[in-house]
Parts: structure tokens; sequence; C-alpha cells
């Protein structure tokens, strides 16, 4: 296998780190909407250490192995407008990401204080956390960004 076969198996198996992580994600918030008891969300919250683990490893490396692909690959360029716009998405996400992670984190942590204070009855507060709709709105923004990015992946408009 050429140096190209490695850079581009590698770059979309981040893809496909990334991709999963998000599904996850958004299996566990929507999955979490419908829970009441601290103990239930405590452990659907457990599955999000996977999901950071892969939106980290994939997030870095469509990074570092796509501006590795643009740099070797003759035809492509950094500035290329398409890849230009993968790096804004890219960024987008992130800042979703970040912001999505301190709502969910938040109700992840109030449950967890629950069930360490033997509260495991329902509670309004972690209600009102896990039912969010900023919390909604930002996962959905993050759905349609990591769509967007597959698109510009997959057809590169410009190119």
């Amino acid at each position: 296998m050429s140096r190209y076969d490695w850079l581009l198996f590698l770059h979309v198996l981040a893809a496909f780190a990334f991709v999963a992580a998000e599904v996850l994600f958004t299996f566990i918030i929507v999955a979490a909407r419908n829970l009441d008891v601290p103990s239930d969300v405590v452990r659907i919250f457990r599955l999000s250490r996977l999901g950071e683990v892969l939106v980290n490893a994939g997030a870095i490396g469509v990074l570092i192995f796509g501006i590795w692909l643009a740099i070797d690959v003759d035809g492509y360029e950094l500035w290329d407008g398409w890849i230009i716009a993968a790096f804004v998405l890219w960024a987008l996400f992130a800042e979703l990401g970040r912001r999505t992670a301190k709502i969910y984190n938040a109700a992840r942590d109030r449950a967890r204080a629950l069930v360490a204070e033997n509260r495991n009855e329902p509670s309004p507060e972690l209600n009102a956390i896990l039912r969010s709709q900023t919390g909604l709105v930002l996962q959905t923004a993050s759905v349609v960004i990591v769509v967007l990015f597959l698109i510009d992946m997959i057809y590169k408009p410009g190119a």
C-alpha cells in the first residue's frame, strides 16, 4: 500500500470514529430526555466516556490526516474552497460540542450528586437540564454540521 492509501485509510477511519461519536451522543441525549431517576441518568451517561474518546480521536485524526493528505496529494491545496469549508465546519463542530458538553455534563454531574446524596427520586432540576431546549438545538446543529462535513468530503465542491 502506498502512503496515500494509508493516509486516506486513517483519515476515513478517523471520520468513522467522529460520526460514531456523534451518533452515540445523540442517542444518549435523546434517551436521557426520557429518564427521571438520577441513577438511570448516571448509568446512561457512562456511555459518554466512549463517545468522548471517539470524538477526540476522530476530530484530531480527520484534521491531521486531512491536512497531510491535502499537502501530499497533487491537485489539492490547503486553500482549496472545500478544504477551507472543512476547517470552518471542524471549528464550528468543536464549539458546538463544547457548548453541548457543558449542558449535558452538568446533568451528569447533578445526577451523580443526587445519587451520592441517596436522593434517587425524580428531580425537577435534573429533568430541566436533561430536557433543555438549548442542549437539543445544539446537538441537532452538531448533527447538521457532521452531515455537511460528509457532503463536503464526498463531493469536494469546487475541486
